[in-house]
């Protein structure tokens, strides 16, 4: 993920429905950030996962309260405030099953979006999304604008220099190709070799891409490696087999090959890579700016779902079970520096 956060956009998945990315879009040119619509009818002590998913993930009541001596952990300034701020890069298309705009054409639902109202009301704060462009989440987190960013970031140790973390999720990411290619990647950068792979600016996935890059041509090989704004733009090109491959998220492209396995768009997963390098297991985490104090009652938070079981519940909600982490971790070991 990004180490030049001025760079366009967190993957992008397909939205759920047409008119969902139109609205999308049309947020992102009022200044590139919105405050998304997140009011629910949940009763006090509940918390609602999955809800306006189109199909992406079984509606789920689950109950969760303030916990007091964790709720205790927070900075003074969030406590006075009463409501944690949370940042979602997902503008403009969104990112299927991680944030998108729900069947209601308004809502901003998703994965990430749940679990940050979970871990608010642990914490007995009231959630208040603010959904911008990908480098506007990190802007919004320099400015304070935002509390923290619950938005598929991964923990690297670039990234360390100006933010704390607290662990959630594994961060795997997959290769994306036509249902009918027999090319997978293997676990062997080496099977890239005269391919042409698309991947989004500024995040990880494009930093280890290329990585490999150099290396096959150090090897005298070549890797092609192509950017698209849109998501609509990168299926395009896929179908058509003007690229061979995307390289993006795990849970985004098996979201969109289900969602397109009954059509003649079929895509499938080619291969899955650990975010952080081959020697790490990636960790996505909530992100907050360096010495806010906050990652530590982050961590308590979800800590305390795991534990009560709540944090299962909203993952097998949205079919991501299979990303489950023991434990919330302050600031774990990230994707190296120099990812050799």
């Amino acid at each position: 993920m990004p180490t030049q956060f001025s760079r366009r956009s967190l993957i992008r998945g397909i939205t759920a429905a047409t008119a969902a990315v139109t609205l999308a879009a049309g947020l992102a040119a009022c200044g590139g950030e919105s405050d998304a619509a997140t009011k629910t009818s949940d009763t006090a002590g509940t918390v609602t996962v999955g809800r306006l998913s189109n199909g992406a993930a079984t509606e789920t009541a689950l109950k969760v309260a303030e916990v007091k001596s964790i709720s205790s952990l927070l900075p003074d300034d969030i406590k006075k405030s009463g409501k944690l701020v949370i940042g979602s890069g997902t503008l403009p298309s969104g990112s299927p099953p991680l944030g998108f705009i729900g069947s209601d054409q308004k809502s901003l639902t998703g994965s990430e979006i749940d679990l940050a109202r979970l871990v608010s009301a642990v914490l007995g704060l009231e959630p208040q999304v603010r959904r911008s462009t990908w480098e506007n989440l990190f802007i919004g987190l320099d400015s304070g604008k935002v509390d923290v960013a619950f938005s598929n970031v991964t923990d690297t140790e670039e990234r360390k220099q100006k933010y704390e973390f607290a662990s959630y999720r594994k961060d795997d990411l997959a290769f994306e190709v036509k249902k009918d290619d027999t090319w997978n990647f293997d676990n062997n950068y080496e099977n890239l070799a005269g391919k042409t792979v698309s991947v989004s600016n500024g995040t990880n996935q494009e930093k280890l891409l290329l990585e490999w890059k150099a290396k096959l041509e150090k090897e005298g090989k070549k890797l092609t490696v192509k950017y698209f704004q849109e998501t609509n733009s990168l299926y395009l090109a896929l179908n058509s087999g003007k690229i061979d491959a995307y390289f993006g998220p795990s849970p985004s492209l098996s979201y969109h090959a289900t969602q397109t396995a009954k059509t003649p768009q079929a895509t499938r997963v080619a291969g899955q890579f650990s975010g952080a390098g081959e020697s790490l297991q990636g960790l996505i985490a909530a992100t907050a700016k360096k010495d806010s104090g906050l990652a530590k009652p982050l961590a308590a938070a979800i800590n305390h779902l795991i534990e009560n079981g709540q944090y299962a519940k909203w993952l097998k909600a949205w079919n991501l079970s299979g990303e489950a982490v023991a434990t919330s971790e302050v600031n774990p070991p990230g994707l190296p520096l120099t990812n050799s």
